[in-house]
């Protein structure tokens, strides 16, 4: 007989690091937006470019931030359902916002989801507050860092280049975007990654396979960090172009010299975050850079109602993200638990062959009607 207990332990890490291949996909464009917007890469090269970046942080930055995301809920706690239904309510809430071109935070919806599902199980004092007051306190600090740098940067670069042509620096930066790119990615690597490091690991001590280290912090696996970065890259290299064009088109108008000042902002603010170990948002440092390298030009050159839509969804992932989870670990550990899956999949069936019967009878083209014949004259 098979161990059903490794065999959904098993299952749960393999959920994990499809939450991760989403995280690339959804944070692709935080990577490639500005370059590609700017055309200094084609999209394909773009996210070639960005993954192979993504996984290099592999080799660069250590587990701080696993660390803190693994322990936002008590250890003693956490179970295979808890981690399910964390990773369900962090999925669903980044394909959602996926579909809607919302550039919002998937480390945020995960370490909302592990939250709810917590407190789903054992109430609100099986948080860490510690870890959850960072993660908060950065959801504010991250962007407006993001945008004063950016901001800053593009003032140096404009004083610094204001005698040469435009060409010249349109020219120098396309080559400097590359690095500026190349910069971002890895910490996006760095940082994301290590979030799905911390709830896999977390979910190993949760059910017995590993053990707390000497100092509290949680062991963190070779094999696990290589299948997240792996992941993660593999999911960059998907795409998002839903939210490559809000971020590269819709806030601001970008040139080289305005993409490589927001790349190379947003990569100093996550560079520090993970240095001190803080789980913050990719989305949120390169969407503030990116308004701070508008804003230099006029305040009328950042499309402000599009940014506010943005912010409103950074301010609903995490009780978003819970609501989810907490619901999925009510229905998980209930007896009607295969009955409510079952009810979700005829429910996903019916609205996916509404779908299609429905792109099928618009690309059926109305037949022409018969033409009359008229009686030949006699």
């Amino acid at each position: 007989m098979p161990d059903l207990a490794l065999l959904s332990v098993i299952a749960i890490v393999l959920l994990a690091l499809v939450f991760d291949f989403t995280n690339g996909f959804h944070d692709a464009a935080n990577s490639i937006a500005t370059v590609v917007s700017t055309r200094v890469l084609t999209p394909r090269m773009a996210v070639i470019w960005a993954a192979t970046f993504n996984f290099v942080a592999f080799f660069v930055f250590h587990t701080k931030v696993a660390n803190t995301v693994g322990k936002t809920v008590d250890p003693a706690v956490v179970s295979e359902a808890v981690v399910f239904a964390g990773l369900v309510g962090a999925i669903a809430w980044n394909l959602f916002t996926w579909w809607l071109g919302l550039p919002t935070s998937s480390s945020h919806a995960l370490i909302g989801g592990f939250a709810g599902a917590g407190v789903a199980k054992a109430g609100f004092s099986v948080l860490n507050a510690a870890s959850l007051e960072k993660t908060i306190l950065f959801i504010a600090l991250s962007p407006l860092f993001g945008m004063a740098l950016g901001f800053l940067l593009m003032l140096a670069n404009l004083w610094l280049f204001r005698k040469s042509t435009p060409a010249r620096v349109d020219g120098l930066f396309r080559r400097l975007q590359l690095v500026s790119a190349a910069a971002f990615s890895l910490g996006h690597g760095g940082n994301d990654a290590q979030k799905t490091m911390g709830i896999i690991s977390a979910l190993l001590v949760g059910a017995g396979y590993l053990q707390l280290e000497a100092n509290g912090d949680l062991p963190i696996p070779l094999w696990v960090a290589i299948a997240a970065y792996s992941a993660i890259s593999l999911g960059t290299l998907s795409g998002g172009w839903r939210i490559v064009k809000t971020l590269g088109q819709r806030i601001t108008t970008l040139k080289p010299v305005g993409g490589f000042s927001a790349e190379t902002a947003a990569a100093c603010s996550l560079y520090l975050a993970t240095f001190l170990g803080v789980p913050v948002s990719t989305t949120h440092t390169i969407t503030g850079a990116i308004v701070g390298v508008g804003a230099t030009r006029r305040l009328s050159a950042v499309r402000w109602g599009v940014a506010g839509r943005i912010v409103w969804a950074w301010v609903l992932t995490i009780p978003a993200a819970a609501t989810i989870a907490a619901v999925t670990y009510a229905i998980t550990v209930s007896k009607l638990a295969v009955a409510a899956l079952i009810l979700v999949a005829v429910f996903v069936a019916v609205v996916l062959a509404i779908r299609r019967n429905r792109r099928d009878i618009e690309t059926i083209e109305p037949a022409e009607p018969a033409k009359l014949v008229e009686p030949a004259e006699r």
